[in-house]
């Protein structure tokens, strides 16, 4: 499997901050947004990413994060002239995933729980085996702003709609979704939507409508913030810090995640942190190659 980080898209709501700042290289707490997403897709232990980005944004993100070696992996990056809908963002990395099953996450999504990665290995070993969708529903007071999924009295998927002006539930779909290969030819066969973007929300339905989609909700021990808004951004700073100073341990360590898959050595690890050594990521850094930092 393979992953597509859609980071493009000029972040309006967020202004006036992101009129010169892609809104994924802002800082949540003390490390890029971006991180966060990246980090997610190296649990599951996928290990080529496609960055969808901006034109303008390539030498930001390549000076930020390169092309993946330095952490064991490997580093594409297609631009979006324009944002025409998270489909389109997976078809123009399509020639990047040469047919395999692909992890599609949104930049600004950030998720945090106990079991979290034991729960997205076991979704995507299943779409990897069985082919199909798998995608995280999660309960929030504004579903109309978000894809809203609708169960029967029995669990089972009934409808999926995108920021409906009545929303049948209050579950939001999340940005995370793994897919088998047919998704490249279903995001081709979806018209634009009124608002003149092909919807993954479409690319889903069509899933559903062959009982090959799964979703899975997220429930109390889950955090979900999609970070797109001055609240919602700022709640996830928060989230961050008061997990990080109560235990310790950092959230969205990219260099933390390939150290414990055994993508980097510990050489290789020290050498990222000895630069860094004054401060405190440096330092954390440190500690881990030393064995201080805790499981």
């Amino acid at each position: 499997m393979k992953a597509v980080i859609l980071a493009g898209g000029r972040g309006t709501r967020l202004y006036p901050v992101t009129k010169t700042v892609n809104k994924h290289l802002l800082p949540v707490y003390n490390k890029p947004m971006i991180y966060y997403p990246l980090s997610l897709v190296m649990l599951i232990g996928i290990r080529e990413v496609v960055f969808v980005i901006n034109p303008e944004d390539f030498v930001h993100f390549k000076r930020l994060l390169g092309n993946g070696s330095h952490l064991g992996m490997t580093f594409h990056y297609v631009a979006q002239e324009e944002a025409r809908g998270l489909a389109e963002g997976l078809l123009l990395a399509e020639p990047y995933v040469h047919g395999s099953p692909v992890c599609l996450t949104l930049g600004d999504n950030i998720f945090f729980g106990h079991n979290l990665p034991l729960v997205l290995r076991r979704a995507a070993e299943e779409v990897e085996n069985r082919g199909g969708a798998y995608v995280f529903g999660y309960a929030v007071k504004d579903p109309e702003r978000f894809g809203v999924v609708e169960f029967d009295s029995s669990g089972k998927v009934v409808s999926i709609e995108e920021k409906p002006k009545n929303p049948k539930s209050n579950y939001a779909v999340v940005g995370l979704y793994l897919y088998d290969s047919k998704v490249f030819d279903f995001a081709r066969s979806v018209e634009p939507s009124g608002r003149g973007e092909l919807e993954i929300t479409d690319v889903n339905r069509l899933y559903l409508e062959r009982g090959e989609l799964k979703v899975e909700l997220l429930g109390r021990g889950f955090a979900w913030f999609d970070a797109g808004t001055h609240d919602s951004f700022l709640e996830a700073g928060e989230f961050v810090a008061t997990i990080e100073k109560k235990t310790g341990l950092l959230i969205g360590c990219v260099e933390e995640v390939a150290f414990r898959n055994g993508w980097i050595t510990r050489e290789q690890l020290l050498s990222i942190a000895e630069p860094l050594s004054k401060t405190d990521y440096g330092k954390y850094l440190i500690e881990l190659a030393e064995g201080k930092v805790a499981l």
